[in-house]
Formats: structure tokens, C-alpha cells, sequence
């Protein structure tokens, strides 16, 4: 396959649970593309694992920790990170914080 394309609205997965939502739009042998909703107050769980990743906040606010360093992300701002190092999100707007994440190699979903 040399291109997928997925109109709005479409998803190949779906992971709900405690307030978090994870979107898996795209996945290949080298990557994935995923959406993830956290509702107010919610933050993920503690990742490790091989890669890196990008995120790009399309709304709400968003305090992300990759090891000791924390980021707070808001509408816009894009953060790169290895993912060998501990990371999470974490919503401190007050309204659900949505943000897409594209991860190498796919190991998320």
C-alpha cells in the first residue's frame, strides 16, 4: 500500500477508559497515528517503551512530563519526545483536552 486516506470521523480502533479516549486512525509496520481525548482532570497512565512520538494539542490544555522535564501544551504546540523515557498527560484545562499522537514504531494500539 503507498497511501491510506480516513475521512473525519473514521477509526480503525477504539480504547475507552476512565475518562481517556484513544482513537487508532492509521497503522503500518513503522508507525501509528492516533487521537486521544482526556476529560478534565484525567491523565494517562505512565508510559515506557521503544520509539519516539510527536503531539500536536488541537484543543484544551495539556501538562505532559517526559521524565523530569513537564510541558504545558496548549492549542498548537507540538512536542517531540523518545519514548524509552517515562511519560504521561495530563488535563489541567477545564474543558477535554484533545490531541493527536504519531508514534514509531507502533506500539500503542
Amino acid at each position: 500500500m503507498k497511501s491510506e486516506f480516513i475521512k473525519k470521523g473514521e477509526e480503525k480502533e477504539r480504547k475507552e477508559v476512565n475518562g481517556k479516549l484513544f482513537r487508532l486512525l492509521q497503522k503500518s509496520t513503522a508507525m501509528e497515528s492516533i487521537i486521544a481525548e482526556l476529560d478534565v482532570g484525567v491523565q494517562s497512565e505512565t508510559y515506557r517503551h521503544k520509539g519516539e512520538e510527536v503531539h500536536l494539542v488541537l484543543s484544551g490544555k495539556i501538562e505532559y512530563m517526559v521524565g523530569d522535564e513537564v510541558y504545558i501544551m496548549e492549542e498548537g504546540d507540538v512536542l517531540w519526545h523518545r519514548s524509552d523515557v517515562d511519560h504521561l498527560a495530563r488535563n489541567i484545562g477545564d474543558v477535554k483536552a484533545v490531541y493527536i499522537t504519531i508514534s514509531s514504531p507502533p506500539t500503542f494500539m
